[in-house]
């Protein structure tokens, strides 16, 4: 396979700070061809999970924005969900969770902030949380942060795997932390009230559009076998008996998603984020006179925005702002006051609250804009210039 054929994300929650009975503390499930990736882990995402289509047991990698407890809360609970995780046995009584894994099992991958590693460390230790199978917590560290190290003296936990610490390079991103056979994870500090990442998952680039009739006629001619359609088809060259070279059709670029934490400036990533087919970016607070009941007659659009940006958060427009800086193609608004309602879908107040957020984030950016709904599902399509 040279290309993904299914990009998928569910939103697991989109609230802010508080949660409430319609909207779920953050998390996000991308799934790609079958394996889960989740970004963030906010409170009950464990139970969100269940809820979902997502499968449990497909989750290979954990991407937290920041340490704030409104996306890392549930993080221990989906790790004990995921690896077999319980408490002890009583003494005397032998539990095979006790002893290290086999080298040859591959651990469950952690990225993060400094304070991921020791978080997690710390959490299953002092809740004395066996495992039945490896993780491995990577961090990634700002120039201010220790550069070497976990973080905390305690002791790894038994089945901890030893994590990498990454770097910044030059221009202030962790590149290239994740890659796969067919996708590969960048990252950048994004600008909150603590420090916070920015992701970018990037499809590899994929085969071009391929015209049959440009290379048929050459291989019967030369009576090559068809055979090496399939390499052309991958962009490779082929040399022919008379000594003819066929180039495949240049490879074009993939999918790009791009997944914020919370933030009231995400200008440090943009050069990462560029072009991007799809922007997760947080609208924790609207100025929705006329339509939301608890607007103060006081508040006007500026005022919001200032108490926004001073708590570390953006509005619609700020997030259709920066969508349109960077040309994105589609921008999902996450990350929502418990005073602006989830069901959307069934109720008709709430329709008209989330309907005037998304129509103030299409001001500033001019494209599709959707507002994220707990356990949302959305695929996420070819690139259209690819």
């Amino acid at each position: 396979m040279s290309s993904l054929s299914s990009v998928n994300i569910t939103i697991l929650g989109s609230a802010s700070a508080q949660p409430s009975s319609t909207r779920n503390h953050s998390s996000l499930a991308l799934r790609l061809d079958g394996d889960v990736w989740l970004f963030d882990c906010g409170e009950a995402t464990q139970h969100q999970i269940q809820k979902s289509s997502v499968k449990m047991g497909k989750i290979q990698k954990i991407f937290i924005t920041h340490t704030h407890g409104d996306h890392i809360f549930g993080l221990l609970p989906v790790l004990a969900g995921r690896l077999n995780g319980a408490g002890g046995t009583i003494d005397g009584v032998d539990d095979p969770r006790a002893h290290a894994p086999p080298e040859d099992v591959p651990p469950l991958e952690i990225y993060g902030p400094l304070g991921t590693r020791a978080y997690v460390r710390h959490g299953l230790t002092y809740t004395h949380t066996l495992l039945g199978a490896p993780y491995v917590v990577h961090e990634l560290r700002l120039p201010t942060d220790p550069q070497e190290g976990d973080g905390t003296a305690l002791a790894p936990h038994p089945y901890e795997r030893p994590g990498r610490n990454f770097l910044q390079s030059e221009d202030g991103a962790w590149r290239d932390i994740c890659r796969e056979r067919l996708v590969a994870v960048s990252a950048a500090p994004i600008l909150h009230s603590v420090p916070c990442v920015g992701y970018v998952v990037n499809e590899l680039p994929v085969p071009g559009k391929m015209d049959p009739k440009k290379y048929i006629p050459e291989l019967k001619r030369t009576n090559t076998p068809m055979s090496v359609m399939s390499r052309l088809q991958q962009g490779e060259s082929v040399t022919l008996s008379d000594g003819t070279v066929l180039h495949g059709p240049a490879r074009k670029p993939g999918r790009k998603i791009v997944i914020l934490g919370d933030t009231y400036d995400p200008s440090p990533i943009a050069h990462l984020a560029e072009d991007a087919c799809l922007l997760i970016h947080e609208a924790t607070n609207a100025h929705l006179p006329g339509i939301d009941p608890n607007t103060k007659d006081s508040d006007t659009y500026e005022i919001v925005e200032e108490r926004a940006k001073s708590r570390g958060h953006s509005t619609p427009q700020m997030a259709g702002a920066f969508a349109k800086k960077i040309r994105a193609r589609k921008l999902v608004l996450n990350h929502f006051s418990a005073r602006y309602p989830g069901n959307d879908d069934t109720d008709e107040e709430a329709r008209k609250i989330m309907g005037r957020i998304r129509e103030l984030a299409e001001s500033t950016f001019g494209g599709e804009v959707i507002c994220a709904r707990d356990l949302m599902s959305f695929d996420v399509g070819p690139r259209k210039d690819a």
